[in-house]
């Protein structure tokens, strides 16, 4: 269900003019960019090649009927479109990334530098084992400091990312049930729950039951043991959850749960706030998904490259997918077939056609044994002070709803401080884009309305996180002085102002189409 109460997605009566206009639309270094087929022409092309010899075409009714309609550049011209496109993105090497329940932290550049050695990033999946024994023995040393962290007993490296990661735990309690001769068919998820969780259960055919949130923002041991029977599979809750707090009845949870037969998924999107801190297996989870592109500080955002490894508890080690890694004499040997199977392996299947994403396991280990376990916990416990330094140089300006506890590594907030303003949530986050921020997450969780989700990092310095705080607090203060033009007119300065969110979502136009056809503009 979506909160959108408060929350106007069309935009305000928009300034005809930029700022300042010039004849090419160009604004200094911010370069105005044409699409990639109104630069270029079917008809030409960038490169002199000689005709294809004719050959018959093995192609039957799949032949192409019809021109592809592909522009043609040179290559200054392709080079410079990606280019000044890639300038109008923003990064995380560009600023701080506010993204609650996202982890957008620094990449550090030794692990870029680890991943390219030609050992990690030449090998292909269908080599012949003897000649990727290093690779393997580095899968291994991950699953091994993996299952260390979190104190559980197996690990399935190769999810893609966090939900196809939840898929395979879930899949594996699914499996572990089938065992025992059960077929349970209701999965219960927190309200606060990221929308994978109920997507995740529901697509394996279980009836989701959501869990209601007490007024402090955390799961109440009652409400589930109120909803537990012998038809419910698994519990699937975020700890620190997604208001940004640390479960604190988990364990009475994970017993209630247990008790009636079921499994704990843990959700680990939120692992950043914990690692070195506690173990999620001794507080009685059964899996959990560890996002390496989030924890571990491998590149995140843009559709990939993502890494989702499943950590699984001895209840479920037997289950895990295909392929996997056991020691043998000291040695780690990659099972890749049912034919390389001990006794009491049972794996539900497999995931992917093969072992995951190389280059997060290189970046994600070299994370690891530069930080060491002290580094891992440090990181953890000043991501944790960053977002409370958050909370409290904000507290005079903005509502925490949950504010009488500390928060984890996120802090939120919602709309009540803008209430009287005729500013909403997502004004405000446009006008972040103004002042050269990416907005915060919005409008979740739905626990809160007119959520603001922070999650600053342990990546920023105090000078960043001051910066920050008081752009927040400046147009805080416009907000509450009436300046409601900076607001609904926002962004002016962003290549693009602001979209009928609404208008795009139901009729989107995902094809071009050229609105002169050549001929017709030659004449």
């Amino acid at each position: 269900m979506m909160n959108t109460q408060g929350r106007p997605t069309r935009p305000a009566e928009a300034e005809a003019d930029t700022p300042v206009a010039t004849f090419t639309g160009n604004r200094g270094l911010q370069i105005e960019e044409a699409l990639i087929f109104e630069i270029g022409r079917p008809d030409v092309t960038g490169v002199d090649l000689p005709p294809a010899p004719k050959a018959a075409s093995r192609l039957g009714k799949h032949a192409r009927r019809a021109p592809l309609g592909l522009p043609g550049l040179t290559e200054p011209e392709a080079v410079r479109h990606y280019v000044r496109l890639s300038r109008q993105n923003y990064a995380i090497d560009l600023g701080l990334y506010p993204l609650g329940s996202c982890t957008m932290k620094h990449n550090p550049r030794l692990n870029e530098a680890m991943v390219r050695l030609a050992g990690f990033a030449d090998i292909h999946p269908l080599q012949p084992l003897s000649t990727v024994k290093g690779a393997v023995e580095l899968m291994q040393e991950l699953s091994h400091w993996l299952i260390e962290m979190t104190g559980m007993a197996a690990v399935a490296l190769s999810p893609k990312a966090g939900a196809h990661g939840e898929l395979c735990g879930m899949m594996a309690i699914k499996a572990a049930l089938a065992a025992r001769g059960e077929s349970r068919s209701i999965v219960l998820v927190p309200e606060s729950a990221h929308g994978t969780n109920p997507a995740t259960a529901a697509q394996l055919g279980y009836k989701v039951v959501p869990v209601p949130a007490r007024e402090d923002g955390t799961v109440d041991p009652a409400a589930v043991k109120a909803l537990l029977s012998p038809d419910v599979a698994a519990i699937m809750l975020t700890n620190p959850n997604t208001c940004g707090l640390f479960e604190r009845d988990i364990v009475e949870i994970a017993e209630a749960v247990h008790a009636a037969g079921a499994f704990f998924y843990g959700d680990g999107a939120n692992f950043n706030a914990i690692v070195g801190k506690v173990r999620p297996g001794d507080l009685g989870v059964d899996a959990m998904h560890i996002n390496l592109h989030k924890t571990f500080s491998t590149p995140h955002g843009g559709g990939g490259p993502g890494s989702g490894p499943v950590v699984l508890s001895a209840a479920l080690a037997p289950f895990a997918p295909l392929p996997f890694i056991r020691l043998e004499g000291g040695e780690p040997v990659l099972i890749e077939t049912e034919e390389g199977l001990a006794e009491g392996e049972t794996p539900f299947g497999r995931l992917t056609a093969f072992h995951g994403q190389m280059g997060m396991y290189v970046r994600a280990l070299a994370y690891m044994l530069a930080h060491g376990a002290d580094g891992l916990r440090q990181a953890s416990e000043d991501a944790v002070l960053s977002a409370n330094y958050v909370k409290a140089r904000l507290s005079d300006l903005f509502n925490a709803p949950y504010g009488g506890r500390p928060c984890m590594h996120e802090v939120l907030f919602d709309d009540s401080s803008l209430e009287g303003t005729g500013v909403s949530t997502l004004d405000f986050a446009k006008a972040m884009i103004d002042e050269g921020y990416h907005p915060m997450t919005m409008y979740f969780p739905l626990v809160v309305h007119g959520a603001m989700l922070i999650e600053p990092t342990e990546s920023e310095s105090l000078a960043s996180l001051d910066l920050f705080i008081a752009t927040l607090r400046d147009l805080a203060m416009a907000a509450k002085a009436g300046d409601t033009e900076r607001f609904r007119q926002a962004p002016r300065l962003a290549p693009r102002r602001r979209l009928d969110e609404t208008r795009a979502a139901r009729s989107p136009r995902l094809s071009w189409k050229d609105p002169v056809p050549a001929a017709e503009a030659a004449e």
